[in-house]
């Protein structure tokens, strides 16, 4: 979930449990988790920063990214969880001691800790290993994805299991489907407990399809993929459904050529779909905080 969306749930009278992909390969975690082998801080780190109750100045801190030299590239908040995991030895320690540090009353869980990567298979048959590689690809990116998996096999992290069954609502997305949300929905268990959980199960669909991973996708067909990996069926689908201009998704492409075209509604007559205003009204083309929010909280 974005962090503007959960910095915007946060106000509303709910429990939060974030759970966070950590199997990023690219960026600043990229490659602390590469040097260090570690946990991937990138995602984790962008749900602390969207709970947290603290000052302007931390926040800032926290938001930081270096410029130049040795740490060209590295968020400071990268660096702060790479070093307090290497100190304490414990990842578990380590997200307990940053939540005490930014204030954060919700929970901030891991999908897994185990060391794994998420791998894709092309029509082609060629296998592509990696995030960043299935993120931003070096082959040719108009051959469809046919298959999605982590190797080796990664177990989910065993809190976060017990904060789906417990919930009273399971929100998935909206995130780039297979090099984002398959890290965390292919963990082992993980279908289990969505579908053993007694919650509303609700997935955000994306606005734009992404070259390489979503070309050409409508509204089911992410539908049907996220259904696919979590072995069961959601209960509602939200996704934006009026007309964006031909000109605001050009001058979006230019700052983002990787999205292609707005998500088509197409087959979507079935009662779980629930198409509305959901995206904010001028600039980027994403998801308006206050509006996702209000739609949640209707459900």
């Amino acid at each position: 979930m974005p962090r503007s969306v959960l910095s915007q749930l946060k106000r509303e009278p709910v429990s939060i449990s974030a759970i966070c992909a950590m199997l990023d390969s690219g960026g600043s975690a990229g490659r602390l988790r590469k040097d260090y082998q570690i946990n991937s801080p990138g995602d984790i780190r962008r749900a602390l920063l969207a709970l947290a109750n603290t000052s302007p100045i931390v926040e800032n801190l926290f938001n930081f990214r270096f410029e130049g030299g040795d740490l060209k590239g590295h968020n400071f908040a990268n660096l702060f969880i790479t070093a307090l995991e290497l100190s304490t030895n414990s990842y578990e320690e380590t997200i307990k001691e940053i939540r005490k540090l930014l204030n954060i009353e919700h929970e901030v869980l891991p999908a897994t800790l185990d060391r794994s990567e998420v791998c894709a298979i092309l029509e082609n048959g060629k296998k592509i290993i990696g995030e960043t590689n299935i993120d931003i690809p070096k082959h040719e990116g108009s051959l469809k994805i046919k298959k999605v998996f982590l190797e080796p096999e990664a177990k989910a992290y065993p809190l976060a299991l017990k904060a789906i069954e417990k919930a009273d609502m399971i929100v998935i997305g909206p995130g780039d489907l297979y090099s984002s949300l398959a890290q965390v929905l292919l963990t082992k268990g993980m279908s289990q407990s969505i579908n053993r959980s007694k919650a509303k199960k609700v997935y955000i669909s994306n606005l734009m399809t992404k070259h390489g991973e979503t070309d050409d996708y409508s509204v089911s067909d992410f539908t049907q993929k996220i259904e696919e990996m979590i072995e069961g069926s959601i209960d509602y689908v939200l996704y934006h459904n009026l007309k964006i201009s031909s000109k605001r998704v050009g001058e979006y492409r230019k700052k983002s050529p990787e999205l292609l075209e707005p998500v088509l509604a197409v087959d979507c007559e079935n009662d779980k779909f629930i198409g509305m205003d959901l995206i904010n009204s001028r600039g980027d083309i994403i998801h308006d905080a206050k509006k996702l929010v209000k739609a949640l909280m209707s459900l």
